[in-house]
Formats: C-alpha cells, structure tokens, sequence
C-alpha cells in the first residue's frame, strides 16, 4: 500500500513541476520573441496614430515586461518549493545542483523585473520626455539600447537554464537515496 501511495504522490509531484517549468518557460520564451518584436511592428504602428507610435510602443511594451517578470518570479519560487518538496519526500541526491539552478535562475528573474525593467522604463520617458534638451534625449536613447541588450540576455540566459531545469525535471533519476532494504534479501 504504501508503495501505491508513493507512486501517486510523486506522480502528481512530477506533473506539477513539468507544468511549471512548461509555463515558466514558454513565458521566458514570449517575452524575448513575442512582445518585442510585436510592440515595434507595423501592424502596431498602424493602430498608433501620428508620432505617438515610439512613446506608446514602448510603453506598452513596458507594462507587459513588468508582468512578464512578474510571471516569472512567481513561477521560480513555485519551482523551487517543488524541488525542496520532492527532496522531502524523495531524498534525491542531485538536490543541490537543481538547487542551485533554480536559485540562479530566481536571482535573474529578480534582476530583471525589479532592476533592469524599471530602469529602461525610467530611460523611455526620459529619452521622449517633451521638456528635455536634446543632449539628454540622445543620452538616455543610448543608454536604452545598452540595457535592452543586457535585458535581452537575460532573458537569454534564463531560457537557457529553464531548458536544462526542464530537461532535468523530466528525466529524473529514479535511483533513491538510501537503499531498500529488499535489495539485501535472499
């Protein structure tokens, strides 16, 4: 009976942290190639009236970065209270390496969304901000493209790793901890 029980509950355990990282990583995936390119296409410039487009698309694009950052936080802590329940109840021994992917992967996530995606933020109404001088314009439009870049691998990077943290969660290794006591028996 017991062994039943082990097998649903890690069964759902599994299922939880698949789904996780699923989200997590086609979030991570949609925020480096969706909202980008879609906050600077045409077919945005078209629904834009006038010179508005630059200020609006960036804006927008802001407002769905912050949620995306905000996405993925959320789904890094549930990772890692998956790992640190299945370490609970499985005593996997390759803890610490997904651990300390995780804790990586959460540290990026926090860069970004509270670092980085303000301070572009700050850069965009700064670079079209109508009672500047042109000087500070040209500074700060500068400025944002060096820290979109930096943004953009970030985002990089964490996919990368939500990849390997996918590939990891989906071939666990099923050898336990501590050996069964059956396995001495005659």
């Amino acid at each position: 009976m017991p062994f039943a029980y082990r097998g649903g509950v890690i069964g759902f355990l599994r299922f939880i942290g698949l789904l996780n990282a699923s989200v997590w990583l086609g979030g991570a995936v949609f925020c480096l190639a969706g909202i980008g390119p879609a906050c600077s296409s045409q077919e945005l410039h078209g629904v834009l009236p006038g010179g508005n487009f630059p200020f609006f698309s960036g804006a927008i694009a802001h407002v769905f970065l912050g949620r995306c950052f905000q996405l993925q936080t959320a789904c890094a802590l549930i990772a890692l209270l998956h790992v640190l329940t299945e370490r609970a109840y499985l005593g996997k021994p390759e803890f610490k390496s997904t651990l300390g992917l995780l804790t990586v992967l959460l540290a990026l996530c926090l860069l970004g969304g509270n670092e980085l995606q303000p301070t572009l933020r700050h850069l965009h109404l700064t670079r079209y901000a109508p009672n500047l001088p042109a000087a500070v314009h040209a500074a700060a439009g500068r400025s944002y493209t060096l820290w979109s870049v930096v943004l953009q691998c970030l985002n990089l990077t964490v996919i990368l790793g939500l990849s390997v943290y996918l590939w990891r969660i989906a071939h666990p290794t099923t050898a336990p901890r501590f050996f069964s006591s059956q396995k001495f028996r005659a």
